[in-house]
């Protein structure tokens, strides 16, 4: 059973940076992609980035394209997600999730309902 944990989340001001961090607890196959998502108040979960956990191959969001790296490391079992140049319209619950089953993160698998694992959530919020 695989079970994810996001970290890294906080307050911060427009225009810095941030790092989430998602570290799985149990085993990810190479193939499976790891994908971030965020829900801001009152909207829905959209997907942001995703990471393929073997050769590292991203795909990114337009809302995060140019502002947001994703990357992961084999060796520690996280997934991350870099975050400069934060806007006020980041602020959200951004989670982590993965499948046994998962979509090529080239193919931008940025629907919900293609993960049945999905980490606690962690609050990120930008504001002056």
């Amino acid at each position: 059973q695989v079970r994810l944990v996001e970290s890294g989340g906080g307050l911060v001001q427009p225009g810095e940076s941030l790092t989430l961090s998602c570290t799985i607890h149990g085993s990810l196959l190479d193939y499976s992609t790891v994908t971030w998502f965020r829900q801001a108040p009152g909207k829905e979960r959209e997907g942001v980035s995703c990471v393929s956990f073997g050769d590292g191959d991203t795909n990114y969001a337009d809302s995060a394209k140019g502002r947001f790296t994703a990357s992961r490391d084999k060796v520690k079992n996280t997934v991350s997600l870099q975050m400069d140049s934060l806007r006020p319209d980041d602020t959200a619950v951004y989670y982590c999730a993965t499948d046994e089953y998962s979509i090529p993160c080239s193919l931008a698998p940025f629907s919900t309902d293609v993960y049945n694992h999905w980490g606690q959530g962690v609050q990120v919020t930008v504001s002056a």
